[in-house]
C-alpha cells in the first residue's frame, strides 16, 4: 500500500474478506488479465484452456458468485453487508477491470431469476449457486446495433423502441432481431437477462424483460469483438430468429407499468458497479506510478525526489481518494435505501471512469517511455479505463438521462 487507507471501523470479518479478495486479485486475476490482454485473437480469450476459465472457476470456488443470490436458492446475499460488497468490487477492479465486469455479468440472469417464484427460474438460480466449474455464464442482453443510449433516453418515443421484437402467440413469445457486439459475455453466455420490444408503439416503455437460456432453437452468436481495451472481457453479438420464449420466462411486461421505475434501479445498479470497479483501477494506476517513481533513477536520484513528479503524484492521489470517497457514499446509500439514487450512481460512474482514465494517463507520463511499453501494466490500465467512459452507456448520454432524477 502506497498510503494509509482511511476506511475505519472495519470488522475483523471485513478485513479478512479484503485480504482474501486481494490475494485472489493479485495471484489469479491480474496475471490472467495480462495474459489475456496480449492474445492477438479474441477467440483465444474464450478458448478451452484459456486463463479466463481458471479465473471463473477459482472465483466460484471462493463462493463469491453467490453473494448476489438469497439463501433460499443457496446464495449468501443476507450475509454480505454493503461495505463487504464494496470491498470486493474495488479490489477486483484494482486487479483487472475487464474480468471484474465479466464476473459481474456472469451472475445477472440468475440474480434476477431468484426474484421470481416460478419453479424454473428458482431452479435456474439454484443451479448457478451450486456451479463451481464455470458451466453457467450469464450476460445482460440489452444493447442493439441501432440502440445504445436510446435505452436511457428513448422513453415512450416509438422511434426509439427496441429493434428486437417479441410477439405473444399462445403461451410463447416469438422473437426476432439482433443484440449488438457489445453484450458482455455475449459469445460465451449460457443465459441472459434479455430486453425485448413487446409494444413498439410505446418505445422503450413498451419493452419486456425476460430471463432465458441461450440454447433455445433459433439463437446464434457472432464472433468475439476485437477491441483496444478490456480485452479479457468477452463481448459479442446474439441473433434471434423465430425464437420461442416460454411465457413464464417473460418476467416483466409493459402492462405491469414498472419499466419507468425499473429504469432508475437498472441505472443505479449498473453504474454503481462501474464506479466501484474503476475507483479500484484508478487506485491501481496510482500505486504503480508511486512505486515506479521510487525506483526509477534520473539525475542521480529517484524521480520521486523531483518536484514535478511529487506534484503529479499528489494530484493523482487526490483524484483517487475523491473517486473512492464518492463511490463509498453512493454505494452505501443505494444499498440501504429504496429507491436508490440513479443520479448519484451515474455521477459516480462518470467521475470514476474519467478519473481512472486521467490517473492512468498521468501514470504513463510518470513512467515516461516505459509507460508506452506492454512490459508495464499502466498502458493496459489506460486502455481499460478509456473503454469505461463508453461502456454501460456513454458518459454524456448517461448524464442527460440522470438529470431527470435531480
Amino acid at each position: 500500500m502506497a498510503y494509509r487507507d482511511l476506511d475505519f471501523n472495519l470488522t475483523d470479518e471485513q478485513k479478512a474478506l479484503r485480504e482474501t479478495i486481494r490475494k485472489f486479485g493479485a495471484e489469479v486475476m491480474r496475471p490472467a488479465g495480462e495474459k489475456l490482454d496480449k492474445l492477438a485473437d479474441p477467440k483465444d480469450v474464450i478458448a478451452k484452456g484459456s486463463p479466463l476459465w481458471e479465473v471463473i472457476r477459482k472465483f466460484r470456488e471462493l463462493g463469491f458468485h453467490r453473494r448476489s443470490l438469497p439463501k433460499a436458492v443457496g446464495g449468501m446475499q443476507e450475509d454480505m453487508d454493503p461495505m463487504s460488497n464494496l470491498i470486493i468490487g474495488e479490489e477486483m477492479g484494482y486487479a483487472d477491470a475487464g474480468l471484474t465486469i465479466s464476473l459481474g455479468a456472469c451472475g445477472m440472469p440468475f440474480a434476477y431469476a431468484a426474484l421470481f417464484p416460478h419453479p424454473k427460474l428458482q431452479e435456474m438460480a439454484r443451479a448457478y449457486a451450486e456451479d463451481t466449474k464455470g458451466e453457467l455464464v450469464g450476460c445482460w442482453a440489452i444493447t442493439e446495433p441501432d440502440h445504445g443510449g436510446d435505452w436511457s433516453l428513448g422513453g415512450d418515443n416509438p422511434k426509439c423502441g427496441p429493434s428486437v421484437r417479441g410477439v405473444l402467440k399462445g403461451d410463447e413469445y416469438i422473437v426476432n432481431g439482433q443484440k449488438a457486439a457489445w453484450v458482455s459475455n455475449g459469445t460465451i453466455a449460457t443465459h441472459a437477462v434479455f430486453h425485448v420490444g413487446l409494444q413498439p408503439e410505446k418505445g422503450m416503455m413498451g419493452q419486456g424483460l425476460a430471463i432465458i437460456p441461450l440454447d433455445l432453437p433459433g439463437i446464434t452468436k457472432g464472433k468475439p469483438l476485437d477491441k483496444i481495451g478490456q480485452r479479457p472481457l468477452n463481448q459479442g453479438e446474439i441473433f434471434f430468429e423465430e425464437v420461442k420464449i416460454p411465457r413464464e420466462y417473460m418476467v416483466v411486461t409493459p402492462d405491469l407499468g414498472v419499466m419507468e421505475s425499473m429504469g432508475e434501479f437498472i441505472l443505479a445498479g449498473a453504474n454503481g458497479g462501474m464506479a466501484v470497479t474503476f475507483a479500484g483501477l484508478a487506485k491501481a494506476a496510482y500505486d504503480e506510478a508511486f512505486k515506479y517513481a521510487n525506483e526509477r533513477v534520473q539525475g542521480g536520484v529517484p524521480i520521486i525526489q523531483h518536484q514535478n513528479i511529487q506534484l503529479k503524484i499528489f494530484k493523482m492521489f487526490t483524484m483517487v481518494e475523491a473517486a473512492r470517497a464518492t463511490t463509498r457514499r453512493m454505494a452505501l446509500y443505494n444499498a440501504l435505501n429504496q429507491p436508490p439514487s440513479g443520479a448519484h450512481a451515474v455521477a459516480a460512474k462518470c467521475f470514476c471512469t474519467e478519473t481512472a482514465f486521467q490517473v492512468a494517463s498521468e501514470a504513463i507520463q510518470v513512467f515516461g517511455g516505459n509507460g508506452l511499453s506492454r512490459e508495464y501494466p499502466v498502458e493496459k490500465m489506460f486502455r481499460d479505463a478509456r473503454a469505461a467512459m463508453i461502456e454501460d452507456g456513454v458518459n454524456e448520454t448517461l448524464s442527460l438521462a440522470a438529470v431527470q432524477y435531480l
